[in-house]
């Protein structure tokens, strides 16, 4: 079997690589030269663990490879994936300009019956939008050559995309014919053998498994955040009241930690699309909304416990945070809390000297030098008034809290991922502050 996939970004590239490694031929297309020549001489243009081995290893065997050329990848394909981005407008909807030219490519290639799959995360309703595209390009040509569409969404978590993908919890797919299911199947057959239920349904319900999706989560850390905040005032324990809700079988423990608001390319992007579709449906999403808001106040969490402890003007103070990326895992730092941390920092007169195990580079293309970046965890800590963790990186968990307290002017931590034992932080001598947690350093 043979496929085309368009983009090579975070979803293109981890679903080709994944889908080669089931046994698919894969052409990846991207218009990106440089990401291009990246990938063809063995580099990765993303941090994803597993992955880069992975792409090695297919395109050794002959069954991966990557191109421009959206004509070539496409002769005597089965399917042709679209996975490309879909930024959010500022009205919060999505943006879709790129999905809809892949189309109008795909229309003016296409050979043969093939299955147009979207993969992209898009709005309710987009394939139809996407099969009126090809059905115009392929007019325009003045061909007559049969396809059709389906919604194939993603749910791959940055820093577990390869195995999310290989062994997932499940696999959605929307068709509108019994053709188009076949060849999906036969497409995902690695994955029925090893009894991977694969989910069909029509199109738009399709679409709209993925937005519900990431919107329940988003909302499930919402919730947590706000019961902490409501914690801290009557001295309650969010990690008790986690455990003690996380053990109830209705409800579960995942994506309910407390901390410092979510970030990524999906959950903020996906719950302002849900909204937005509420809102052209006239009907309004209370819920979602309330989450979004509840989020972006969270973000200012950390930044609030700083000036709460050292005041509003923060000049001449310097701070140590410890994670760039919205979360482990992953360079990523789209709509990351450590931006907003940084930036409140600096606006208050602060100094910032960070470290992150991967996303230094792409925290530098987004910051410049408005802060200094350390060679390593502990470096980051020489001169600073206080220690901030903003990402639970494995390495920052069980840090050597000697080192830290002889680099820090003051044994201060501010811990927005509830990594640390108030309790034991107390022992040691530390002022620290979690989020949710019962405030010990009076106790």
């Amino acid at each position: 079997m043979k496929i085309a996939i368009v983009g090579t970004g975070y979803v293109g590239l981890v679903s080709g690589a994944c889908l080669a490694e089931m046994g698919i031929t894969v052409a990846c297309v991207d218009v990106d030269r440089r990401k291009i020549e990246l990938l063809n001489a063995g580099k990765m243009p993303i941090h994803e663990p597993g992955l880069a081995e992975i792409v090695a290893r297919n395109r050794t065997d002959g069954r991966l490879s990557f191109t421009l050329s959206l004509r070539e990848a496409m002769w005597k394909v089965d399917a042709v994936f679209i996975a490309v981005g879909t930024p959010p407008d500022e009205d919060g909807s999505a943006d879709l300009r790129y999905v809809l030219e892949v189309a109008e490519g795909i229309g003016a290639w296409m050979n043969d019956y093939v299955v147009v799959v979207t993969k992209s995360t898009v709005p309710v309703g987009t394939n139809h939008r996407v099969k009126a595209a090809i059905a115009a390009a392929l007019a325009g040509r003045g061909a007559s050559i049969p396809f059709d569409v389906a919604s194939n969404p993603e749910f791959l978590k940055e820093g577990d995309a390869v195995s999310d993908f290989l062994a997932p919890d499940r696999v959605v797919i929307g068709v509108e014919s019994e053709r188009a299911r076949r060849v999906m199947a036969r497409l995902y057959h690695a994955l029925s053998l090893n009894n991977v239920p694969i989910l069909y349904m029509d199109i738009l319900s399709a679409e709209m498994t993925k937005y519900a999706a990431n919107s329940m989560l988003a909302t499930r850390i919402s919730f947590i955040n706000d019961i902490a905040n409501l914690c801290e005032l009557v001295g309650a324990d969010v990690e008790a009241v986690k455990r003690g809700i996380g053990s109830d079988t209705r409800i579960g423990s995942k994506f309910l930690n407390a901390g410092c608001g979510y970030g990524g390319s999906c959950f903020p992007k996906d719950v302002k699309a849900l909204i937005k579709t509420g809102d052209d449906f006239h009907h309004d999403l209370d819920v979602l909304k309330a989450v979004e808001r509840v989020n972006e106040r969270q973000k200012g969490t950390l930044f609030r416990k700083i000036a709460r402890h050292f005041g509003d003007d923060l000049s001449g103070r310097r701070f140590a945070v410890w994670g760039l990326a919205f979360k482990p895992g992953t360079d990523d730092t789209r709509e990351a809390p450590s931006l907003v941390l940084i930036e409140q920092l600096l606006c208050a007169g602060a100094a910032v000297r960070a470290f992150d195990p991967v996303a230094m580079g792409e925290t530098r293309r987004r910051l410049g030098d408005a802060i200094e970046y350390a060679t390593g965890m502990y470096d980051a800590l020489e001169g600073a008034d206080a220690l901030v963790v903003v990402t639970e990186w494995a390495e920052f968990k069980v840090p050597k809290f000697t080192f830290i307290e002889k680099a820090l002017k003051q044994k201060i931590i501010f811990d927005g991922r509830n990594i640390y034992d108030p309790v034991q932080m107390k022992e040691f001598g530390y002022r620290y502050y979690g989020v949710g947690r019962k405030d010990w350093n009076e106790a």
